[in-house]
């Protein structure tokens, strides 16, 4: 069986409202954002900073739901920073029969962080 690494889900044009260097590591996103995209605390995330063109892979933490809370923590902070508009992703491998129906789950949202209907 061939497997092939899919987007699994992605947030799309998150607006970063915090960062802080000296935290150990991770992305804190509103937690209501995250279950919406199907992404469990600690998930390996990928960050597009669209802002900037960085990309780096970090975990995934919950913030407080319904805040709009995006917090690049750690090394992150330095990649980037507060009002960056950055993609956060997740990836699974996929079968290549479960291929043919797969659909990743995206996630929209507004200048404020909020899920656009």
């Amino acid at each position: 069986m061939i497997f092939r690494e899919m987007c699994k889900s992605k947030i799309h044009r998150l607006t970063v409202t915090d960062a802080r260097v000296d935290y150990e590591g991770s992305i804190t996103i509103d937690e209501i954002l995250l279950k919406k995209a199907d992404i469990l605390p600690y998930e390996k995330v990928q960050v597009a900073n669209v802002t900037n063109g960085n990309r780096l892979d970090t975990y995934a933490l919950p913030g407080i739901p319904g805040s709009g809370e995006v917090c690049m923590n750690g090394a992150a902070a330095k990649l980037c920073g507060v009002g960056d508009i950055i993609i956060v992703i997740t990836y699974s491998n996929v079968d290549t029969e479960s291929m043919k129906t797969f659909q990743p789950t995206v996630v929209h949202v507004d200048a404020n962080n909020q899920i656009k209907l």
